[in-house]
Order: structure tokens, then sequence, then C-alpha cells
């Protein structure tokens, strides 16, 4: 069973729907007992980094978390939930983040009025995907997939070796996936980019246990507590 941690910080709508779409079964929870038996988490997140990180100690969900992941589930962190992957966050002060991706969160670089190719900060919209590296999570995905991005923030990691992809952001080249070892994140929404994000999530999905999958009904989805 895939479970997206509910820690009131994350659209759990548009992703359950999107895993239906997929035939995954999956359920939301924001008990630290369904983390430990997960076989395998999606780390929703909207807002800000330290908010976020806040949210998740008060559910006491941070050490569920840390024990599930060092234990071998696989996790994906859509978005500001892949940026709480990170060791710290620069959002509004220095915040420790969840530390299973070496690096660190910081601003976008502000657009220059003298490039033609400037982008407004928050970046919002459907930005092109440069490939890095050949992954898994990718396999499916044509040269140049566009996803949809909402963000004011981006990773910088230690290891070049943990990105899988980039956006290009003023000047930037912007980690957009982002892998270390079963611990997978996204900057864009895969459930609000179309086919393209919903192959992405499929691959997270198939790349662990057959058991993840199922037909598409009813039952895929359930709230847990």
């Amino acid at each position: 069973m895939i479970v997206i941690v509910d820690y009131g910080r994350g659209n759990l709508f548009s992703l359950s729907k999107a895993l239906d779409q997929i035939g995954a079964r999956h359920c939301i929870s924001d008990q630290a007992a369904v983390v430990h038996r997960a076989d395998a988490l999606i780390l929703p997140g909207v807002g800000a980094f330290g908010d976020s990180m806040a949210a998740l100690q008060a559910r006491d969900l941070v050490a569920p978390l840390r024990d599930a992941v060092w234990a071998g589930t696989p996790l994906l962190g859509i978005c500001l939930g892949m940026q709480i992957l990170a060791t710290a966050g620069d959002e509004f002060g220095r915040h420790e983040g969840l530390g299973f991706v070496p690096g660190l969160v910081q601003r976008l670089p502000a657009p220059q009025a003298s490039d033609p190719e400037a982008v407004r900060i928050p970046n919002v919209g459907w930005r092109r995907l440069e490939s890095c590296r050949a992954d898994a999570m990718t396999q499916k995905l044509s040269d140049g997939e566009m996803m949809y991005f909402i963000h004011s923030f981006g990773m910088v990691v230690e290891d070049a070796n943990n990105v899988v992809a980039t956006v290009r952001v003023n000047g930037l080249d912007v980690p957009a996936i982002v892998r270390q070892g079963a611990i997978c994140g996204c900057q864009f929404h895969p459930e609000r980019s179309g086919e393209g994000g919903l192959a992405l999530l499929a691959r997270f999905v198939n790349q662990g246990d057959a058991g993840l999958s199922r037909p598409q009904n009813k039952s895929n989805r359930r709230k847990l507590s």
C-alpha cells in the first residue's frame, strides 16, 4: 500500500486522483503506525519549508518517516515535499530538513532584464526538463518533457550524481528530479503534469513491490487514521 503522508501541507485530492488514474492502491494518513507499515510513501508539499517541517513535527511524523526510509521504504517527495528531503532550507531563516538528500534549499535567482528567457519568480507554469542521467523514473519520458512547476526556491545538492533532471531558471540549472537510492524527489507537480506526470508516478509505483499497483477501482483509495 502506498501512503500519502497527510501533514496539512499538500494537495491530497489531486494526488489521490492521479494515483487512481494509474491504478495504484493507496491511502491518505497522518498516523505514524501507518507510515511504518507503508510499502511506499509520497510526501506532498505546498507552502514554506520551516512551516512544513514544523507541521511534520507537530504530528510526530519526522521520526517515523526517517525510520521508514532508513529501512528501505521508497519515498517520493513532490514540490515542497522534495525540498524538505534536503539537509536544510533558507526560506524565512535556516531550518533543518529531513536530511535524506544532502543539500540546501535556496531562493531562485531573480530575472535579469537583459535575459530574453527570464522567468518571473515564483516560477509558475510548464517548463522543459533537461535530463542529466539515465534513471528508472524517467525511462518513459521523452526528451525535453514539459512538467508543471510552482516554486520560488530550489535545491542545491552536494552530490551532482543525485540529480536526474534539471529545469533552467534565470541562468541556473535547478534540480527538477533528484534521487538517492529509493528516495526520489520531483520539484514539479506530476499530478498536474498530464500524461508525462502520470507516467512518472507510474514509474515510481512500479519500481518497487509489484503489489503497489492494482487494477483501478474504488477500493484503491482510503483514508486511514
